[in-house]
Order: C-alpha cells, then structure tokens, then sequence
C-alpha cells in the first residue's frame, strides 16, 4: 500500500435541525461535524472517514442529504445533495440551479412567484421549510417541486452561514436571488 492509498470508512447518520436562530443552525452543525470519528493510520494504512448526513425528508419519499468532506473550506465544508434529484441519479444542486428555478417559477405563475419569493424570505429568516408551506399556497407545474426548492435553501443558507460568516453568510445567496426575481 502506498502512501496514497485509502481505505474508506463511510457513515450514515439522520440528523434533524431545526432553530430559528441563524447562529444556532450554524453552531449546532458545526458541533455536529466536530463529533465525527476523524481520520487515522492504523497498521501502515490510511483511514479516511465520509459522512453523509441525512437532514430533510421530501414528501415523495426522497431524501435531502448533505456529504462530508468535500475540501473546499479547510474542512469544515459540506455539499448539498437530493437523492435522484432528475428522477435518476443522486445530484447536487448548484447556485445556479436555484436561480434557474427562481427564473422558471416567476414566468410560469407571476402571482404565485411573489408567494414563492415571501416563503423564501421566511426560510431565510430560519422557519422551516414545512411551516412555510402550511401557511403558503401556491402551485408550479415546472421546475424543482417548491418543497424540495425550500429545503435546498435551508441547507444552502446553513452552508453560506458557516462558510462566510464574519461576512454575511446567508445575505449574499439572499441577494443573489433577489437579483434574478427582478429580471
């Protein structure tokens, strides 16, 4: 075995957030990933240990998941991912898929856009996704289903707030956002 090899050791876990408190989202899943069994060498072999943390159900039967490390932030990073998000495959879905959506939604159903954008607006301020939508109505045919839309956001807005926190973390999703509602 080379210094190069790895032995994989890979972890499942469920991990139900909720808060509407920015700082405890953000402090509660950093605690999260600081309990993870870290790598180690044992009997000259490298061990590495992946997560994947399972955070939000999807009323199909889907699940939103979140996959650890991904080496983009010193370590403390984490990618967002739905399982078979195309109907097919597990994908992770991008900025720019959710500006697309953003794109989608407001030509389909200009009325339920300002809706949709109010909903976003509650998750960005910590509500939770289910919440939201039992007090919003609103109907797409297009695009992501607004639930799985909504539970993204939670997660990309968690992620943002831990990566660029001394900055303004989630604001700058926000405003990308609200960049593209307006055109």
């Amino acid at each position: 075995m080379s210094k190069d090899d790895k032995i994989y050791e890979e972890y499942s876990i469920n991990f139900d957030l909720k808060s509407n408190s920015r700082e405890k989202l953000r402090k509660e899943t950093v605690d999260k990933f600081l309990s993870e069994k870290g790598g180690y060498w044992k009997d000259g072999k490298k061990y590495v240990t992946r997560y994947k943390y399972y955070v939000e159900n999807l009323k199909d039967g889907r699940r939103i998941f979140l996959l650890r490390p991904t080496f983009l932030n010193k370590g403390i990073d984490f990618q967002v991912w739905v399982e078979k998000m195309d109907g097919v495959e597990d994908k992770r879905p991008s900025h720019k898929d959710v500006f697309r959506e953003i794109e989608i939604k407001k030509k389909e159903n200009p009325k339920d856009f300002a809706i949709l954008m109010k909903a976003i607006d509650e998750v960005w301020n910590c509500s939770e996704p289910d919440d939201v939508l039992k007090t919003r109505k609103m109907i797409f045919k297009e695009g992501f289903q607004v639930e799985m839309l909504l539970k993204i956001l939670k997660w990309l807005f968690i992620e943002q707030d831990i990566t660029y926190w001394n900055y303004d973390g989630r604001g700058m999703l926000k405003l990308a956002i609200e960049e593209k509602a307006k055109l």
